[in-house]
């Protein structure tokens, strides 16, 4: 009893200490969308049409999509009209709740490897978000859960991507599975599944190109690599994860309807939302596309990748203590 009694204690307090540092991480988002809609209706007792203007701006320049900002907006002005948000506080929380609506999307559904066969997860999304970390992060933190983790190194085209996955395969003790440069990234990641099927993987990871010559080229080449994934292991991949700089703000929203339309995604993994005013992209990307936001990453330690906690994200942002 001792023993889970401790354990409960760990967890609590890892909880605890995560919180403070989302928090922390959010503090420019936080800034740009709470602090200033207390600016706005500091003092003031009630909400009246100057106000509405004013929260109108603040919403349309968070970086939460004009959709999601125009939803808010829509809610806020109907609950005034109705005369349920007659002051500041009603209507911080109003707002508080309506995110959190946002990002209560289901998890999408999609093919579970059988037994004793490899989850495979295709890793999309253009260069310079942070693919790569994010795949060794992931690869980290399922390595500490006792999985044995493959890396497949299928971004053959942009210089030293194989030798960066190598580095971070050594790093997290996972496997990586790779050719030379130029070579046909379909033709890895065949050869990366054979392998983790016959040698008894549990999980395989696969790095993607961010950048070919053309849009319609990287698209052509990430369908390629999911039907090849496919014919060598029927299912695969079970998972499409798009990785999204949550820095680039509403252009992120684009990526990923870009994605979403060409590829289809399972999952969002956001990067960079510490230091970031435009963390309110989250939200918009969820309530906009219906698309689960999986992972957040919130700093450059390994240990920084963390499942995405809705509550816990809404929170921060408007600076409440409970961790749920």
């Amino acid at each position: 009893m001792i023993g889970i009694f401790k354990k409960r204690e760990k967890q609590e307090s890892d909880s605890k200490g995560f919180f403070s540092k989302l928090k922390k991480g959010l503090s420019k988002t936080r800034s740009g969308l709470k602090g200033r809609i207390d600016r706005v209706i500091s003092g003031k007792k009630e909400i009246d049409e100057q106000i509405l203007e004013e929260i109108e701006e603040v919403l349309f320049t968070a970086d939460l999509g004009v959709k999601t900002a125009q939803e808010l907006i829509d809610m806020v002005r109907d609950g005034v009209g109705r005369k349920e948000l007659q002051n500041p506080e009603a209507l911080k929380y109003a707002l508080k709740q309506k995110m959190l609506e946002f990002l209560d999307v289901p998890e999408i559904e999609h093919p579970v490897p059988s037994h004793g066969e490899p989850l495979v997860i295709m890793v999309i999304g253009i260069n310079g978000v942070g693919k790569t970390t994010t795949i060794a992060k992931a690869g980290y933190m399922m390595g500490k859960e006792g999985k044995k983790v493959m890396f497949v190194a299928g971004d053959t085209f942009r210089a030293a991507a194989i030798e960066q996955l190598q580095i971070w395969g050594e790093r997290v003790g996972a496997e990586v599975i790779s050719q030379k440069q130029g070579a046909d990234p379909s033709a890895v990641v065949y050869d990366g599944i054979t392998s983790a099927m016959s040698r008894g993987f549990d999980v395989v990871l696969i790095d993607t190109a961010g950048r070919l010559h053309t849009k319609k080229n990287l698209m052509d080449e990430l369908k390629k690599i999911k039907r090849v994934a496919g014919k060598r292991l029927p299912g695969a991949p079970h998972e499409v994860w798009l990785v999204l700089d949550a820095t680039t703000g509403q252009n992120a929203i684009m990526q990923a309807e870009m994605f979403q339309k060409e590829i289809g995604i399972t999952d969002i993994i956001l990067t960079k939302l510490d230091g970031t005013s435009k963390g309110g992209v989250v939200v918009g990307i969820s309530n906009q596309l219906k698309i689960p936001v999986r992972y957040i990453g919130i700093g450059e330690g390994m240990d920084d990748l963390r499942e995405f906690d809705p509550v816990q994200f809404v929170n921060a942002i408007f600076e409440e203590s409970k961790t749920n």
